[in-house]
């Protein structure tokens, strides 16, 4: 049995909060009352601000990517929980511009709830708001699953490449409509070999053989449909990168913005190994990694897993995703 450092279950998020608004003070600021965090110094250009929010565990997301050239705004939930509409209510009044506000909000069933009440309390307070889904998990693209597709890891990638895009004054029916471009370009696949530990009980939300993996798992700890025998990384990777691609469907010769990230509690040597093999499976086929980002950007507690997402991606969407960035965890 394992245990958190923390003062009780109640106080880690809001404790977390405030210690992740004093070390970024330059960057953004914690509203106390209502629990968003918001950017010090969006772009005076935009006329859309953007917001996105969704439960705690997964850091960086979404704190991590509030700042210039990303998120004007984002919500925080308690651990795996979707944010309350109220936050997402008063950080949305806080973050929009003359255009009104932009919601990237994942495919779960509570922040579709949440963040849509908020946009109809917006409504009434005659604020423009319109939402980009995401919902790039391919492990859930099934007709069985009635929410759909659940949203992960290919989020940092279209929060970036939107924020740019926001960064040079464009309106927020666009910028709704590209975002759900981006969305079908993207997905991502996740497997671990060990559970996160639940802050409640300090016990594996799953248990796993030491030779066996979860091939599919979500965010949030939930079990995949299939349990696979564990083996080198190799014909793993080849395995997903073909679900990747079969689902993508990329010509020979396009490119793409690769995300390989870790779960929590994934070494960088792993992760760069992984990397290293889906940048030959690519090269074999034909495709063009153009970016990568190597690290953990999108986590689960201390799930020991790897996800990887690909985003197909032309010139355009290179050159937005290229775009100057200063947020607590992504920078150029």
């Amino acid at each position: 049995m394992a245990s958190y450092f923390e003062n009780g279950d109640d106080t880690l998020v809001p404790d977390a909060l405030r210690g992740f608004a004093r070390a970024h003070a330059d960057l953004l600021t914690l509203d106390p009352d209502h629990g968003f965090l918001l950017a010090r110094d969006p772009a005076p250009t935009r006329r859309v601000g953007l917001l996105s929010g969704g439960g705690s565990g997964h850091e960086p997301l979404h704190a991590g990517y509030v700042g210039r050239g990303m998120l004007d705004a984002a919500c925080p939930g308690l651990v795996f929980a979707s944010p309350h509409n109220r936050q997402v209510y008063e950080g949305s009044l806080a973050a929009a511009r003359s255009e009104g506000v932009l919601h990237i909000v994942k495919n779960y069933t509570g922040d579709r709830i949440n963040f849509g009440i908020a946009a109809e309390r917006l409504a009434h307070r005659d604020v423009p708001c319109a939402r980009v889904l995401i919902d790039d998990d391919l492990a859930t693209d099934s007709e069985d699953i009635a929410a759909g597709r659940r949203g992960t890891g290919g989020t940092v990638l279209i929060e970036k490449i939107l924020g740019a895009a926001a960064d040079t004054g464009t309106g927020l029916r666009e910028l709704q409509e590209f975002g759900t471009r981006l969305a079908a370009r993207c997905r991502t696949l996740a497997v671990a070999s060990a559970a996160h530990t639940a802050p409640s009980t300090g016990r594996p939300a799953f248990v796993l053989d030491p030779e066996e993996l979860e091939y599919g798992v979500g965010i949030h700890g939930e079990r995949a449909r299939q349990t696979i025998p564990r083996g080198p990384l190799r014909p793993l990777v080849e395995r997903m990168v073909r679900e990747l691609l079969d689902a993508l469907s990329p010509a020979r010769g396009s490119s793409v913005i690769v995300l390989v990230n870790g779960l929590g509690a994934v070494t960088p040597l792993e992760l760069y190994a992984v990397h290293a093999e889906l940048c030959g499976l690519l090269d074999a086929r034909g495709i063009e990694p153009a970016r990568s980002l190597v690290g953990e950007y999108v986590t689960a507690l201390d799930m020991r897993g790897f996800s990887l997402t690909l985003l197909t991606a032309d010139p355009e969407i290179l050159r937005l995703y290229d775009a100057p960035v200063r947020t607590a965890a992504l920078h150029w």
